[in-house]
C-alpha cells in the first residue's frame, strides 16, 4: 500500500461483526476503499492480511491490520467521532453480546450446523433481548436518548436475531426494543452501509467507502 493511499476493509454486507464496523466508519468519515468478499472464494490478499479470515479486516496505511471489528470501530471513533459514540459505549453490554447472545444466535439461527435444540437457543437469546428492551425503555437508546457506540455495536445482531422468525418476534411484547430496532433500520447511517457491492477481484478499481462525514442525522 503507498503512503497516500487509503485503507483497505474487507467487509460482507450481510455479516454482523462487518456491519457494525461500516457503522462505525461511516459515521466518522474515516475514508477507506470497501472490497466485498465472498465467504466461499476468500481473496488472497485479504488472508494474507489476516489468517483467520473472517470480516471484517482493515489495513491500513503502514500495513498495520485491525481485524476485530470493535476495534476498528473505537479506531474510526477515536479519529473522529460527530455524534459522541465513544462516550455511549458499554464494554459489558457488548461483551454479553458478542458471548452468550452470540452463541444462542448462531443455534437459533443454524442449529443443524450446531447440532442444536434452536427452541432452546431462541429462549435463551431472548433473555437478553428483555434485558435490553428494559434498558432502552427509559430513554430510547442504550446508553442515553442519542444512539451510540452501543446500539451500533449490538443492533446488527438483533437484527439477525429478528429476521430468522418475523412472526414470532413480530408478536413478542418488547415495545421499546421494536421501535429502537426499526428506528437503526430505517435511518440514514443504516442505508449507506448496506449498498450491494460485487465481490472484488485482485484488479477491480477501487470502490470508496465513508469518504467525509457520514449521515449524521438523527435516527428517524
Amino acid at each position: 500500500m503507498t503512503a497516500n493511499a487509503r485503507p483497505v476493509l474487507y467487509s460482507f454486507r450481510r455479516c454482523p461483526f462487518a456491519m457494525r464496523a461500516r457503522l462505525a466508519l461511516m459515521i466518522a468519515g474515516a475514508g477507506c476503499d470497501i472490497r466485498e468478499i465472498k465467504l466461499s472464494a476468500k481473496p488472497a490478499a485479504m488472508l494474507e492480511a489476516s489468517p483467520k479470515g473472517t470480516v471484517p479486516v482493515l489495513v491500513l496505511h503502514e500495513g498495520a491490520v485491525v481485524d476485530q471489528s470493535i476495534d476498528i470501530m473505537r479506531w474510526a471513533l477515536a479519529r473522529h467521532d460527530p455524534e459522541g459514540w465513544l462516550g455511549r459505549d458499554d464494554h459489558a453490554l457488548i461483551a454479553a453480546n458478542d458471548g452468550p447472545f452470540k452463541h444462542d444466535l448462531d443455534r437459533y439461527k443454524y442449529p443443524d450446523r450446531h447440532g442444536a435444540d434452536p427452541l432452546v437457543h431462541r429462549e435463551g437469546g431472548l433473555t437478553f433481548l428483555r434485558e435490553l428492551d428494559a434498558r432502552i425503555a427509559p430513554e430510547g437508546q442504550l446508553c442515553g436518548s442519542a444512539r451510540g457506540l452501543a446500539d451500533a455495536a449490538i443492533m446488527p445482531f438483533v437484527r439477525q436475531f429478528a429476521a430468522t422468525d418475523p412472526a414470532w418476534f413480530g408478536g413478542l411484547p418488547l415495545p421499546h426494543l421494536k421501535a429502537w430496532l426499526e428506528g437503526h433500520l430505517g435511518s440514514a447511517l443504516f442505508a449507506s452501509i448496506m449498498v450491494r457491492l460485487s465481490p472484488w477481484q485482485e484488479g477491480d478499481n477501487a470502490v470508496p467507502f465513508a469518504i467525509g462525514d457520514g449521515p449524521s442525522g438523527q435516527i428517524q
